[in-house]
């Protein structure tokens, strides 16, 4: 008989993980940024909640190697594009790592980062107010310093490794 009092519990396997996490449906975005150059970079997340309301906050994770990443942290701004619930294809488009992707979608210079207009049911504009180590991920906070919405549109919802769309009132 094993003594549970002394056991340590050790951390679930990454598979069991992202299922667990799968069972958590969530909206879809895409985080968007321009580097030094100009150049605009961005990639689906899903990894996003809301912190504070005074100051406006958010929450991004983005995967720590990503060229992303290293962009906004670059710019200092960064724009989160919630995906309307026709946008599957820019999800998995933005998700893919395509270096044209911003070649196969109309987007427009925002103050964060760049607007995803036409595929957006709301867009924030943020600026870095710091970062946290997230293991694989880095976690930025992001102050909301403006809100662009099209509330006619449903989300784009992402959940049990599929897609859906809020269903209509």
């Amino acid at each position: 008989m094993t003594d549970m009092s002394t056991t340590t519990p050790q951390p679930v396997a990454p598979g069991e993980f992202r299922t667990l996490m799968s069972e958590f449906p969530t909206g879809v975005s895409v985080v968007t940024t321009h580097d030094r150059e100009g150049r605009a970079w961005g990639m689906t997340c899903s990894s996003l909640c809301s912190l504070s309301v005074s100051p406006p906050t958010v929450l991004v994770c983005l995967r720590a190697e990503s060229p992303t990443l290293a962009a906004l942290l670059e710019s200092g701004t960064f724009a989160v594009n919630l995906l309307h619930g026709e946008e599957r294809s820019t999800a998995e488009l933005f998700a893919s790592g395509d270096a044209d992707r911003f070649d196969r979608v109309p987007w427009k210079p925002g103050p964060g980062g760049p607007h995803l207009l036409d595929q957006t049911h709301a867009i924030a504009d943020c600026r870095v107010s710091r970062t946290a180590d997230g293991g694989t991920h880095v976690v930025v906070f992001g102050e909301v310093l403006g809100v662009t919405t099209a509330p006619d549109r449903p989300p784009l919802l992402y959940g049990r490794r599929r897609y859906s769309s809020w269903p209509e009132a």
